[in-house]
């Protein structure tokens, strides 16, 4: 059920609808300024599309508003699983043009790091990728971003770190933060647990314009597909 966190905010605020859909779990906010009015989240590898459609409509019945109120439609772009992406887009788009909303994409990273307090240590934002690799991109404490984001496999994760920071101690959110946090052994560490992309953090990407994005899909790699192979023909030679 959702959880309804607040209630009210600064009315003078946009209504934000946001969600996320990218990782491992499907999850729904909505917000007015400071304030989240409901939250509903449920771990899940696959399903998202499913799921996605009556969490909205539980989340924006607990937060006591109509589609009509949304003003902003926020949505998670990746990186993540490609279907969960692709899902998240169609219904944000779909939301979008139905309640004549503005349209916006926060990356998985920037919701991540978007909640978090600021600090002079830097972030490294570690995101599971469901393969070998890591999904990395390392942030100034402020929250500014010192690179592009990545996909770095584990016994190439020091050397990508100290590339950008040097030795600099480091905190580690995300939802890879302790295979990240193994990976790095030596290197002066804080983990932030419980860090995972949520909607919650997307709702605090859109309060900083900076985190704000166009709403398309952020990949680090090309999809895992196989393609058929093409029949071989047996003619005869005349």
């Amino acid at each position: 059920m959702p959880d309804t966190r607040a209630t009210g905010g600064d009315r003078r605020a946009p209504v934000v609808l946001a969600f996320d859909t990218a990782g491992s779990a499907c999850s729904v906010a909505i917000g007015r300024g400071d304030a989240t009015l409901a939250h509903e989240r449920r771990a899940m590898r696959h399903g998202h599309a499913e799921a996605l459609l009556p969490m909205i409509d539980r989340v924006t019945d607990a937060a006591g508003l109509a589609p009509a109120d949304i003003e902003i439609v926020a949505v998670s772009v990746g990186p993540g699983g490609f279907t969960g992406i692709r899902a998240g887009l169609a219904a944000a788009q779909g939301l979008a043009l139905a309640t004549k909303a503005e349209l916006v994409g926060v990356t998985s990273f920037a919701a991540v790091v978007a909640p978090l307090p600021k600090a002079d240590a830097p972030i490294l934002v570690a995101l599971d990728s469901r393969r070998e690799d890591f999904y990395v991109q390392i942030f100034a404490g402020n929250g500014r971003p010192l690179d592009a984001p990545a996909a770095v496999l584990p016994d190439e994760l020091a050397g990508f770190v100290a590339g950008l920071i040097g030795d600099q101690t480091l905190r580690i959110a995300g939802d890879a933060v302790e295979s990240a946090a193994a990976a790095l052994l030596g290197r002066g560490l804080t983990v932030i647990s419980g860090s995972a992309p949520d909607a919650v953090g997307v709702l605090a990407a859109v309060r900083r314009s900076d985190f704000v994005t166009a709403a398309r899909p952020l990949y680090l790699r090309p999809p895992d597909v196989s393609f058929p192979k093409a029949r071989s023909s047996v003619g005869s030679v005349a």
